[in-house]
């Protein structure tokens, strides 16, 4: 496998196979009192300053087991400090940065002394320029990497990896709504739970529904979005997914809201969906539909709406194809992939589906990610009584990595609303997404 290590010790050999130490490079603003000391470095100290130079500089400063410190030159003031415990951490993060970072400080054989979402920006930020520098490297380390697939048993095993895990779990930190989707926030001061419903009514003003409208939904979570509409549309829902755990809390939540006749949870899977609907949402599954799934998506779509009605798709995305990022993929969310637009047009183009409006709301993301961590925070004690502290760690640094790919930019947020091609019920202004 084509790896970080091998290219780190191959510069070191080239060097040390001559007596001699690496020669420094002399840059502006380093003393020769420090230049001095990056000779005097340990092997590990001179493997662990080429791994930061392969990762494109970050602002840190990483501290070995034995106490040495290894920084960036360029780097007047690091963000945060990361202890390494042992030569198992060093060699993983040399052989495997992205994976095995998260492997070891999950563990607890790394730990981060700072803020760890800015570690998190610190490394997405210099990779920009890491993925210009080693660009051939790291395509060969990715074509290596296998992707879970979303075949229709695939798709159910990777939800059931993710959204199966406990929904006492996921109410300790979510909020009243128990909302998984990015929120909407109006004003800075917005609560989460507010800023969630707002976000559903900011989806139902753009897809303009009325009383006694249907419709359908493909990936409902735990029920939050088909339920607003149903109560306070006044519109019929069927809803779809395929994670028993959130399709039973949801099915009881309607009955306990008395919306029992007027929204229907089906635990089926999105490519089954069948019968007409005035209006599709999608709000949060496009990242686990897979883009080789995309057509079938749109093939879907196109048979509920005909040649009239309306669809939104909210989804995670990027501003370029890219995969998923691996450590997040293998621990957290199988199959999945934030799709770019072109990707995504994949679902549209065949089926002649018009595209209206694209919003992106990936700052309101980042804030809504703040808000699930201060409260998974304050709950990592329940938390870790029901699973271990590995699991704590584990999900604090994908909660704290994904606020890092939102402020970055790493990740987008996009709002797609659309139409059948041939439809002319169009608005001729947007006025009608924000009036109350």
């Amino acid at each position: 496998m084509v790896n970080a290590v091998e290219d780190c010790v191959a510069s070191e050999s080239d060097d040390t196979s001559q007596g001699r130490s690496p020669p420094a490079t002399p840059v502006a603003g380093v003393t020769a009192r420090s230049m001095e000391k990056r000779t005097e470095r340990s092997f590990e100290g001179r493997l662990l300053s080429r791994l930061l130079t392969f990762l494109g500089d970050p602002a840190l400063e990483f501290v070995l087991w034995t106490g040495e410190s290894v920084r960036p030159a360029i780097v007047a003031e690091p963000v945060a400090q990361l202890r390494i415990a042992d030569r198992t951490a060093l060699y993983g993060l040399l052989a495997d940065p992205q994976v095995s970072f998260g492997e070891s400080y999950s563990q607890g054989r790394i730990g981060v002394d700072g803020d760890l979402v800015g570690v998190l920006e610190a490394v997405y930020r210099a990779s920009t320029t890491a993925k210009r520098r080693f660009s051939v490297l790291r395509r060969g380390v990715e074509m290596m990497r296998r992707r879970r697939v979303n075949t229709l048993h695939g798709s159910r095993d990777n939800i059931h990896h993710h959204y199966d895990i406990g929904n006492k779990f996921y109410s300790l930190w979510l909020g009243r709504t128990m909302a998984y989707t990015c929120a909407y926030y109006p004003t800075s001061t917005t609560s989460l739970d507010d800023a969630q419903v707002a976000k559903m009514d900011h989806v139902c003003r753009k897809m303009r529904l009325k009383p006694g409208e249907s419709v359908v939904e493909a990936g409902c979570g735990w029920g939050s979005l088909a339920i607003h509409m149903a109560q306070h549309y006044g519109v019929k829902v069927r809803a779809f997914n395929i994670s028993k755990e959130q399709v039973a809390f949801a099915r009881e939540r309607a009955q306990r809201e008395g919306l029992g006749s007027s929204v229907e949870f089906v635990l089926d899977d999105y490519r089954n969906i069948t019968g007409k609907y005035d209006a599709f949402v999608s709000v949060g599954m496009l990242e686990h539909v897979g883009v080789e799934n995309y057509p079938t998506l749109g093939r879907v779509v196109s048979q509920c709406l005909g040649n009239v009605g309306r669809g939104l798709i909210h989804s995670i995305g990027r501003n370029f194809p890219a995969q998923m990022h691996p450590w997040i993929e293998k621990r957290i969310f199988p199959g999945a992939h934030p799709p770019s637009l072109a990707e995504m047009m994949q679902i549209f183009e065949p089926w002649n589906l018009s595209i209206l409006d694209v919003e992106n709301i990936r700052l309101h993301y980042a804030r809504t990610l703040r808000h699930w961590l201060d409260l998974y925070e304050g709950a990592s004690d329940k938390v870790a009584e029901m699973f271990d502290e590995k699991f704590v760690r584990m999900w604090r640094l994908y909660l704290a990595g994904s606020i890092a790919g939102f402020t970055t930019g790493t990740l987008q947020l996009f709002q797609v609303l659309f139409a059948p091609g041939h439809s002319n019920d169009v608005p001729m202004t947007r006025d009608y997404m924000y009036a109350r």
